[in-house]
C-alpha cells in the first residue's frame, strides 16, 4: 500500500512537471539589498500582465512560470525603491536585482519591510513580524535593545513576570516554543535570569513569530515558532557598528571577501556590572562574579550561480558566584547550510546543526584539597540533518517537501559531592533518543480571492538505550509513585519506546475585497522533549527530559479564525483573531516533588490536559511620522490534572485574561525620534490559604478546599520612554553615531512578581501578605550607538 501511494505521488508530480513545461518558461533569481548584498525576505514580485505574483523565500529567491510572452515584473518592498523589469519569455530566464533603500527620498518612517498588503493577501495568519529597525527604536531596559522583550508586546504573547526567562504564547509554557537561531534550537534564550535575551540585535536580520497555522516544515514544539535569521554580513564594503551602554557594550564587524562572492559578520557583547560594582562591594563580596558574554558569527560564500554555502554559530555564557561558590549556564550552536538551485523551479536548502545547552553549579570546584566540595554539570545536546525543497509548479502552486533527523544526547546530571573528604557520586545516567520526520505541503491559489495552504508532517520518536526503565506504583492517586524493582535493562542501540504522530496542517484565505480577507487555520503538533519545572518561573537549572514509556509526547490541536483589513492605502492594518487550543499529556507534579538529580523523577510527575482560547485585537500604523501598534488579548489558559484542584479545571500559572500593549514611535526630525511602550495585564494566578490553624502560637496557612490558583496577584502595568538623537558630526569623519536616552518603568510602579503570606514579626498571630517585586523603581539609562 505504501509503495502504491508513493508511486501515485511521483506520477502526480511528474504530470505537473509535464503540464507546466508545455509552452511555459520560468523567470527566477535573487533579490538583494543594494547597500549590503543581504537577501531580502518577502519581496513582492508581481506580474502585471498576468495579475499574479510570488514573494521571495528566506534567502531572497523567487521563481515564476508563465506562458510565452512579454511581461512586466514589479519588485516592491516597503522601505525600498520599486524596481520594474520587462522580460520576454521565449526561454527560461534568470533576473537577479538589487533594491535600494529609499529612506533618503521619503519623509516618513515605515515599521514594516514586507509588501504593503502582505497581511491581507498572504495565507499566513497568527504570524507577527517585527523589524529590527522598529525594535531598535523602542524603549528598553537599561537602554539595551532586546528581541524577546519586544515580542512580549505582541498580541497573544505574555510572561509570568519581570525577569522571567522565555515567553508564553496562547496558553503554552516557555518550553513549548521552538526558538531557532539560523535553524538551530536555542534551549535557554535568556541572559541574566531573563532580563536580556541571547540575540545580539546588531547581528539579527529577520524575526518571525508563528503562533498558529504552523507550516508543515516546522515541528518539535506545540505552542509557537520563533524563527530568528542572522545577517549574512555586508558583501559590499567593510562595516563596523556597536554600542556602549549602561550594563554592557557590543561590537560588530562585517566585511566582504573573494571579490564580493563571500562575506562574514562577527558580533560580540560583554556585560560589566561586576566591574562597575566592584569598588562598592565589601571584602566578603569582593570576588563576586556576575556577568555574561556572547559571540555570534556567520560567513557565506557563493560557490557559483546555483550554489551558496552558509556557516553560522553562537556561543554565550552567564557566570555568577563568589568566593568558593560558582554557578553558570550557556548555549552553543553551529549551523551549516547549502542552497542549491536544481532548476529554475526547484530550490533546495540543506541544513545541518549542532546545539548544546549546559549549566553547572559547584562549591570549591577548583580546590581539590577542600574537605567539602560539590560539582554538578548538566547538558542537553541535539544534532540534526534537514533537507528542505521548494518546487515552484506554477505561480499558483508552490510545493514544499523535505525531512529531518535529530539525535538527542541528554546529561541530566553529573554530580560529585565531597563531605569531610568522603566522595559520593550521585550522577544520573545519560539518556539518548532520536526523532525523524518528513513533510509535504502545498500553497495553492484557487482564484484571485481564494488561496489554500495544506500539508502533513509525520514524526517518529525513539527512546534509545543504554538505560534502565522502571514501572511505577502508588498507594494514592496524585502522590509520589515508587519504582518496581528490578527494572528492564536496555543495551546501546535498543529501542526502549517509540512514538509516531501524524501532524496535519491547513490554512485558508478568502479575499472579501481588495483590502480585506478572512483567514482560517488548523494545526496539530507534537513535542517529544519536556522541561521539568515546578517553580513560579523557569530557571536555568530546570531539567530537560525526553519522552519515555512513562512520559508520553505532548500534543496540541489549534484552530483559528481571523478578519484582516487595511485602511487608507495600507497606512493602517487591523486584525481580529479568535483561537481555541487543546493540549494533551501536560506535565504537573506531586506535592513535594524532587526534580533535580532524581533517578526516579518519572514517579514525581502527574499528567493532564489543557485548553486555551481567546481573541486577539491588533491595530498597526505603518506610515507617517507617528507609527506603532495597539494590541489587546482576551484569553483564558487552564489545566486539568487528576487529584489537583479536586479534578476540576484551574488557571495555569501564566494565565492572564486581559493583556493590553501599545507601542508608539514618533519621528520629530531626521535627527530626533521619540518612542513609548505601555503595558497593562492581569495579575498571574496564585494559590493562597483559605483558612489557618495555630501551632505553638504561630499561624499555619491551610488550603481547606485543596484548590489550585484560587486567587490572583495585583495587575501589572508599566510605561517606558525613550529618545534617540543622531549626532551632527561624522564619527571619525566617516561614520555616524546616536545617543539613546531611555527610562524603564517611568512612574515607579512596584509590579509584583509574586505575593505570599507570613506571620507578622511583631504580632505572630497576625498574618500579612508580602509583595515581592523584582524591579521596584524607575531605571534611567544612556547608550551610545555607532556605525562606520
Amino acid at each position: 500500500m505504501e509503495n502504491r501511494t508513493l508511486y501515485l505521488l511521483l506520477m502526480l508530480i511528474g504530470t505537473c512537471l509535464q503540464v507546466s513545461a508545455q509552452n511555459r518558461h520560468t523567470v527566477s533569481g535573487y533579490v538583494k539589498d543594494k547597500a549590503n548584498g543581504e537577501g531580502l525576505i518577502g519581496v513582492s514580485v508581481y506580474v502585471r500582465e498576468a495579475s499574479t505574483g510570488v514573494v521571495t523565500n528566506p534567502y531572497g529567491f523567487y521563481s515564476i512560470t508563465l506562458p510565452d510572452g512579454t511581461y512586466t515584473l514589479v519588485f516592491s518592498y516597503i522601505g525600498y525603491q520599486k524596481v520594474t523589469r520587462e522580460v520576454t519569455l521565449d526561454a527560461d530566464k534568470t533576473i537577479s536585482i538589487e533594491m535600494e533603500d529609499e529612506s533618503n527620498q521619503l519623509q516618513e518612517v515605515t515599521v514594516s519591510t514586507q509588501r504593503e498588503d502582505e497581511n491581507v493577501r498572504s495565507i499566513e495568519m497568527s504570524v507577527n513580524k517585527v523589524e529590527m529597525k522598529t525594535i531598535r527604536k523602542m524603549p528598553a531596559l537599561l537602554g539595551e535593545v532586546d528581541l524577546i522583550r519586544s515580542i512580549q508586546l505582541l498580541p497573544g504573547v505574555t510572561t509570568v513576570g519581570e525577569g522571567a526567562s522565555g515567553f508564553n504564547v496562547r496558553g503554552g509554557d516557555v518550553s513549548q516554543n521552538l526558538v531557532l537561531l539560523d535553524e538551530a534550537p536555542v534551549y535557554n534564550s535568556s541572559h541574566l535570569f531573563g532580563f536580556f535575551s541571547v540575540f545580539n540585535p546588531d547581528a539579527v536580520k529577520d524575526v518571525k513569530l508563528i503562533k498558529g497555522g504552523i507550516p508543515a516544515q516546522y515541528g518539535g514544539r506545540i505552542s509557537s515558532i520563533l524563527d530568528v535569521r542572522m545577517k549574512e554580513g555586508n558583501s559590499k564594503k567593510r562595516e563596523v557598528n556597536g554600542g556602549i551602554g549602561t550594563i554592557f557594550s557590543r561590537l560588530t564587524y562585517e566585511q566582504p571577501f573573494a571579490k564580493g562572492k563571500g562575506s562574514f559578520i562577527v558580533a560580540g557583547r560583554r556585560s560589566y556590572i561586576d566591574v562597575l560594582a566592584k569598588p562598592f562591594l565589601n571584602s566578603d563580596l569582593r570576588d563576586s562574579k556576575f556577568y555574561f558574554y556572547d559571540l555570534t558569527a556567520k560567513v557565506n560564500y557563493q560557490l557559483g550561480d546555483k550554489d551558496t554555502f552558509y556557516a553560522s554559530g553562537y556561543f554565550g555564557k552567564d557566570v555568577f558566584g563568589g568566593g568558593d561558590f560558582g554557578f553558570g549556564w550557556g548555549n552553543a550552536t553551529a549551523t551549516g547550510r547549502w542552497n542549491h538551485i536544481f532548476s529554475n523551479k526547484l530550490f533546495m536548502n540543506l541544513t545541518g546543526y549542532y546545539s548544546n545547552y549546559d549549566y553547572s553549579l559547584g562549591q570549591n570546584v577548583n580546590d581539590p584539597s577542600a574537605k567539602d566540595r560539590f560539582d554538578w554539570k548538566s547538558k542537553i545536546i541535539s544534532a540534526s540533518f534537514k533537507p528542505d525543497f521548494t518546487f515552484y509548479l506554477t505561480p499558483n502552486n508552490q510545493l514544499t517537501f523535505g525531512g529531518q533527523y535529530i539525535y538527542y544526547d541528554t546529561r541530566p546530571g553529573r554530580a560529585v559531592a565531597v563531605s569531610e573528604g568522603q566522595e559520593t557520586d550521585i550522577s544520573l545516567d545519560p539518556k539518548y533518543a532520536d526523532e525523524s520526520a518528513f513533510y509535504i505541503g502545498n500553497e495553492q491559489k484557487l482564484s484571485d480571492r481564494i488561496s489554500l495552504q495544506y500539508g502533513i508532517r509525520y514524526s517518529y520518536f525513539r527512546s534509545l538505550g543504554p538505560g534502565t526503565e522502571y514501572q511505577y506504583y502508588t498507594d494514592e492517586v496524585g502522590q509520589r509513585k515508587f519504582p518496581v524493582f528490578p527494572g528492564t535493562d536496555y543495551k546501546r542501540g535498543d529501542v526502549i519506546k517509540g512514538y509516531g504522530n501524524w501532524e496535519p496542517r491547513a490554512a485558508l484565505n478568502i479575499g472579501v475585497s481588495s483590502n480585506a480577507s478572512i483567514k482560517a487555520s488548523y494545526n496539530r503538533t507534537a513535542q517529544y522533549l519536556h522541561l521539568l519545572s515546578n517553580t513560579a518561573a523557569a530557571s536555568p537549572l530546570d531539567v530537560w527530559t525526553l519522552s519515555s514509556p512513562i512520559i508520553q509526547p505532548e500534543k496540541a490541536d489549534q484552530v483559528a479564525l481571523g478578519w484582516f483589513q487595511n485602511f487608507k492605502d495600507n497606512m493602517y492594518e487591523a486584525s481580529v483573531e479568535v483561537y481555541y487550543k487543546k493540549l494533551y499529556n501536560q506535565i504537573d507534579y506531586v506535592p513535594g516533588s524532587e526534580l533535580l538529580l532524581n533517578q526516579f523523577v518519572a514517579g514525581d510527575l502527574l499528567f493532564g490536559r489543557g485548553r486555551a482560547y481567546g481573541a486577539e485585537f491588533y491595530l498597526k500604523k505603518n506610515k507617517g511620522k507617528l507609527t506603532g501598534w495597539i494590541s489587546y488579548t482576551l484569553s483564558r489558559t487552564e489545566r486539568q490534572v487528576q487529584s489537583i484542584n479536586n479534578n476540576d479545571w484551574f488557571p495555569a500559572r501564566f494565565d492572564k485574561p486581559h493583556n493590553f500593549t501599545s507601542v508608539a514611535i514618533y519621528e520629530m526630525s531626521k535627527r530626533l525620534s521619540l518612542s513609548a511602550n505601555f503595558t497593562i495585564t492581569s495579575g498571574t494566578p496564585a494559590t493562597f490559604p483559605t483558612n489557618r490553624w495555630e501551632f505553638q502560637g504561630w499561624p499555619v496557612g491551610n488550603n481547606y478546599a485543596n484548590t489550585r490558583n484560587n486567587n490572583r496577584i495585583p495587575a501589572y502595568h508599566r510605561l517606558d520612554l525613550a529618545a534617540t538623537l543622531k549626532s551632527k558630526r561624522k564619527l571619525f569623519r566617516a561614520g555616524e553615531g546616536e545617543w539613546v536616552f531611555s527610562t524603564y518603568n517611568v512612574y515607579n510602579r512596584r509590579n509584583p512578581f509574586s505575593v505570599y503570606t507570613r506571620a507578622n514579626q511583631d504580632t505572630p498571630l497576625k498574618t500579612e501578605a508580602v509583595r515581592y517585586a523584582v524591579i521596584g523603581s524607575f531605571i534611567p539609562a544612556l547608550t551610545y550607538n555607532f556605525k562606520f
